[in-house]
């Protein structure tokens, strides 16, 4: 969960996101090794105060800083091109949901179930104290955990994108173009997001707001809505 002046990050709620931070973990383990050599190479040269004019090369050490860069860089590689191929894996879906950009409000479809629905912002007047500000919308997307989702996306104006941290989603909506993306959410709970693209003056007021929850709250949802 996050919190205020969260200096990690938020909590795993889907396989990408899952995938995306065992990835960062293992790639700052090279980071790590490769700063504190550089420091240590930094600090002896500053501090050893013997010095050798007559070697002109070291046919090792170049070997050496000429091989460890290319072997770092393809056990980078391998992972990363996984995670690539795991993220636009596709499967058979359980429910679609079709998403709209606008400037400055989404557009949300679930045409299995022929409903529709605009999410706008909801402005500080009609708070109360649960709200996030500039988090919260007037109409939440509802989802269930633990079922296979397909997100089409699309723009009806200019490049918006959306995305969600904690779901390790971000997805651009392009005018002209579906996208498409294939998840599974696995706890209930409320997730929040932002538009990620610059797309105008309201840029900044083009929050998302999912509330994922179990299948029977969906169903009943859906017959209310």
């Amino acid at each position: 969960m996050i919190s205020w002046n969260n200096l990690i990050f938020n909590n795993r709620n889907s396989p990408i996101i899952e995938q995306l931070l065992y990835f960062h973990d293992y790639t700052m383990i090279f980071v790590i090794i490769i700063t504190i050599l550089i420091f240590h190479t930094i600090l002896s040269i500053i501090f050893n105060k013997t010095t050798n004019r007559s070697i002109l090369e070291n046919q090792e050490i170049e070997i050496i800083w000429t091989t460890s860069p290319a072997i770092i860089l393809i056990l980078i590689a391998i992972p990363s091109l996984r995670l690539l191929y795991l993220i636009e894996e596709n499967f058979i879906p359980s429910i679609t949901i079709k998403i709209i950009g606008h400037q400055w409000y989404w557009s949300y479809e679930y045409p299995e179930f022929n409903k529709n629905f605009d999410s706008f912002i909801k402005f500080e007047e009609y708070f109360n104290k649960n709200n996030f500000r500039l988090l919260d919308v007037d109409n939440r997307v509802i989802l269930p955990y633990n079922s296979n989702l397909r997100i089409l996306i699309r723009s009806a104006d200019v490049i918006h994108s959306w995305r969600i941290p904690s779901l390790g989603i971000k997805i651009d909506a392009t005018p002209g173009r579906i996208n498409q993306l294939n998840t599974v959410i696995q706890r209930p709970g409320l997730y929040y997001g932002q538009c990620s693209e610059i797309c105008g003056a309201n840029h900044r007021f083009m929050p998302i707001s999912i509330e994922v929850t179990n299948l029977k709250n969906f169903s009943n949802w859906l017959n209310i809505l």
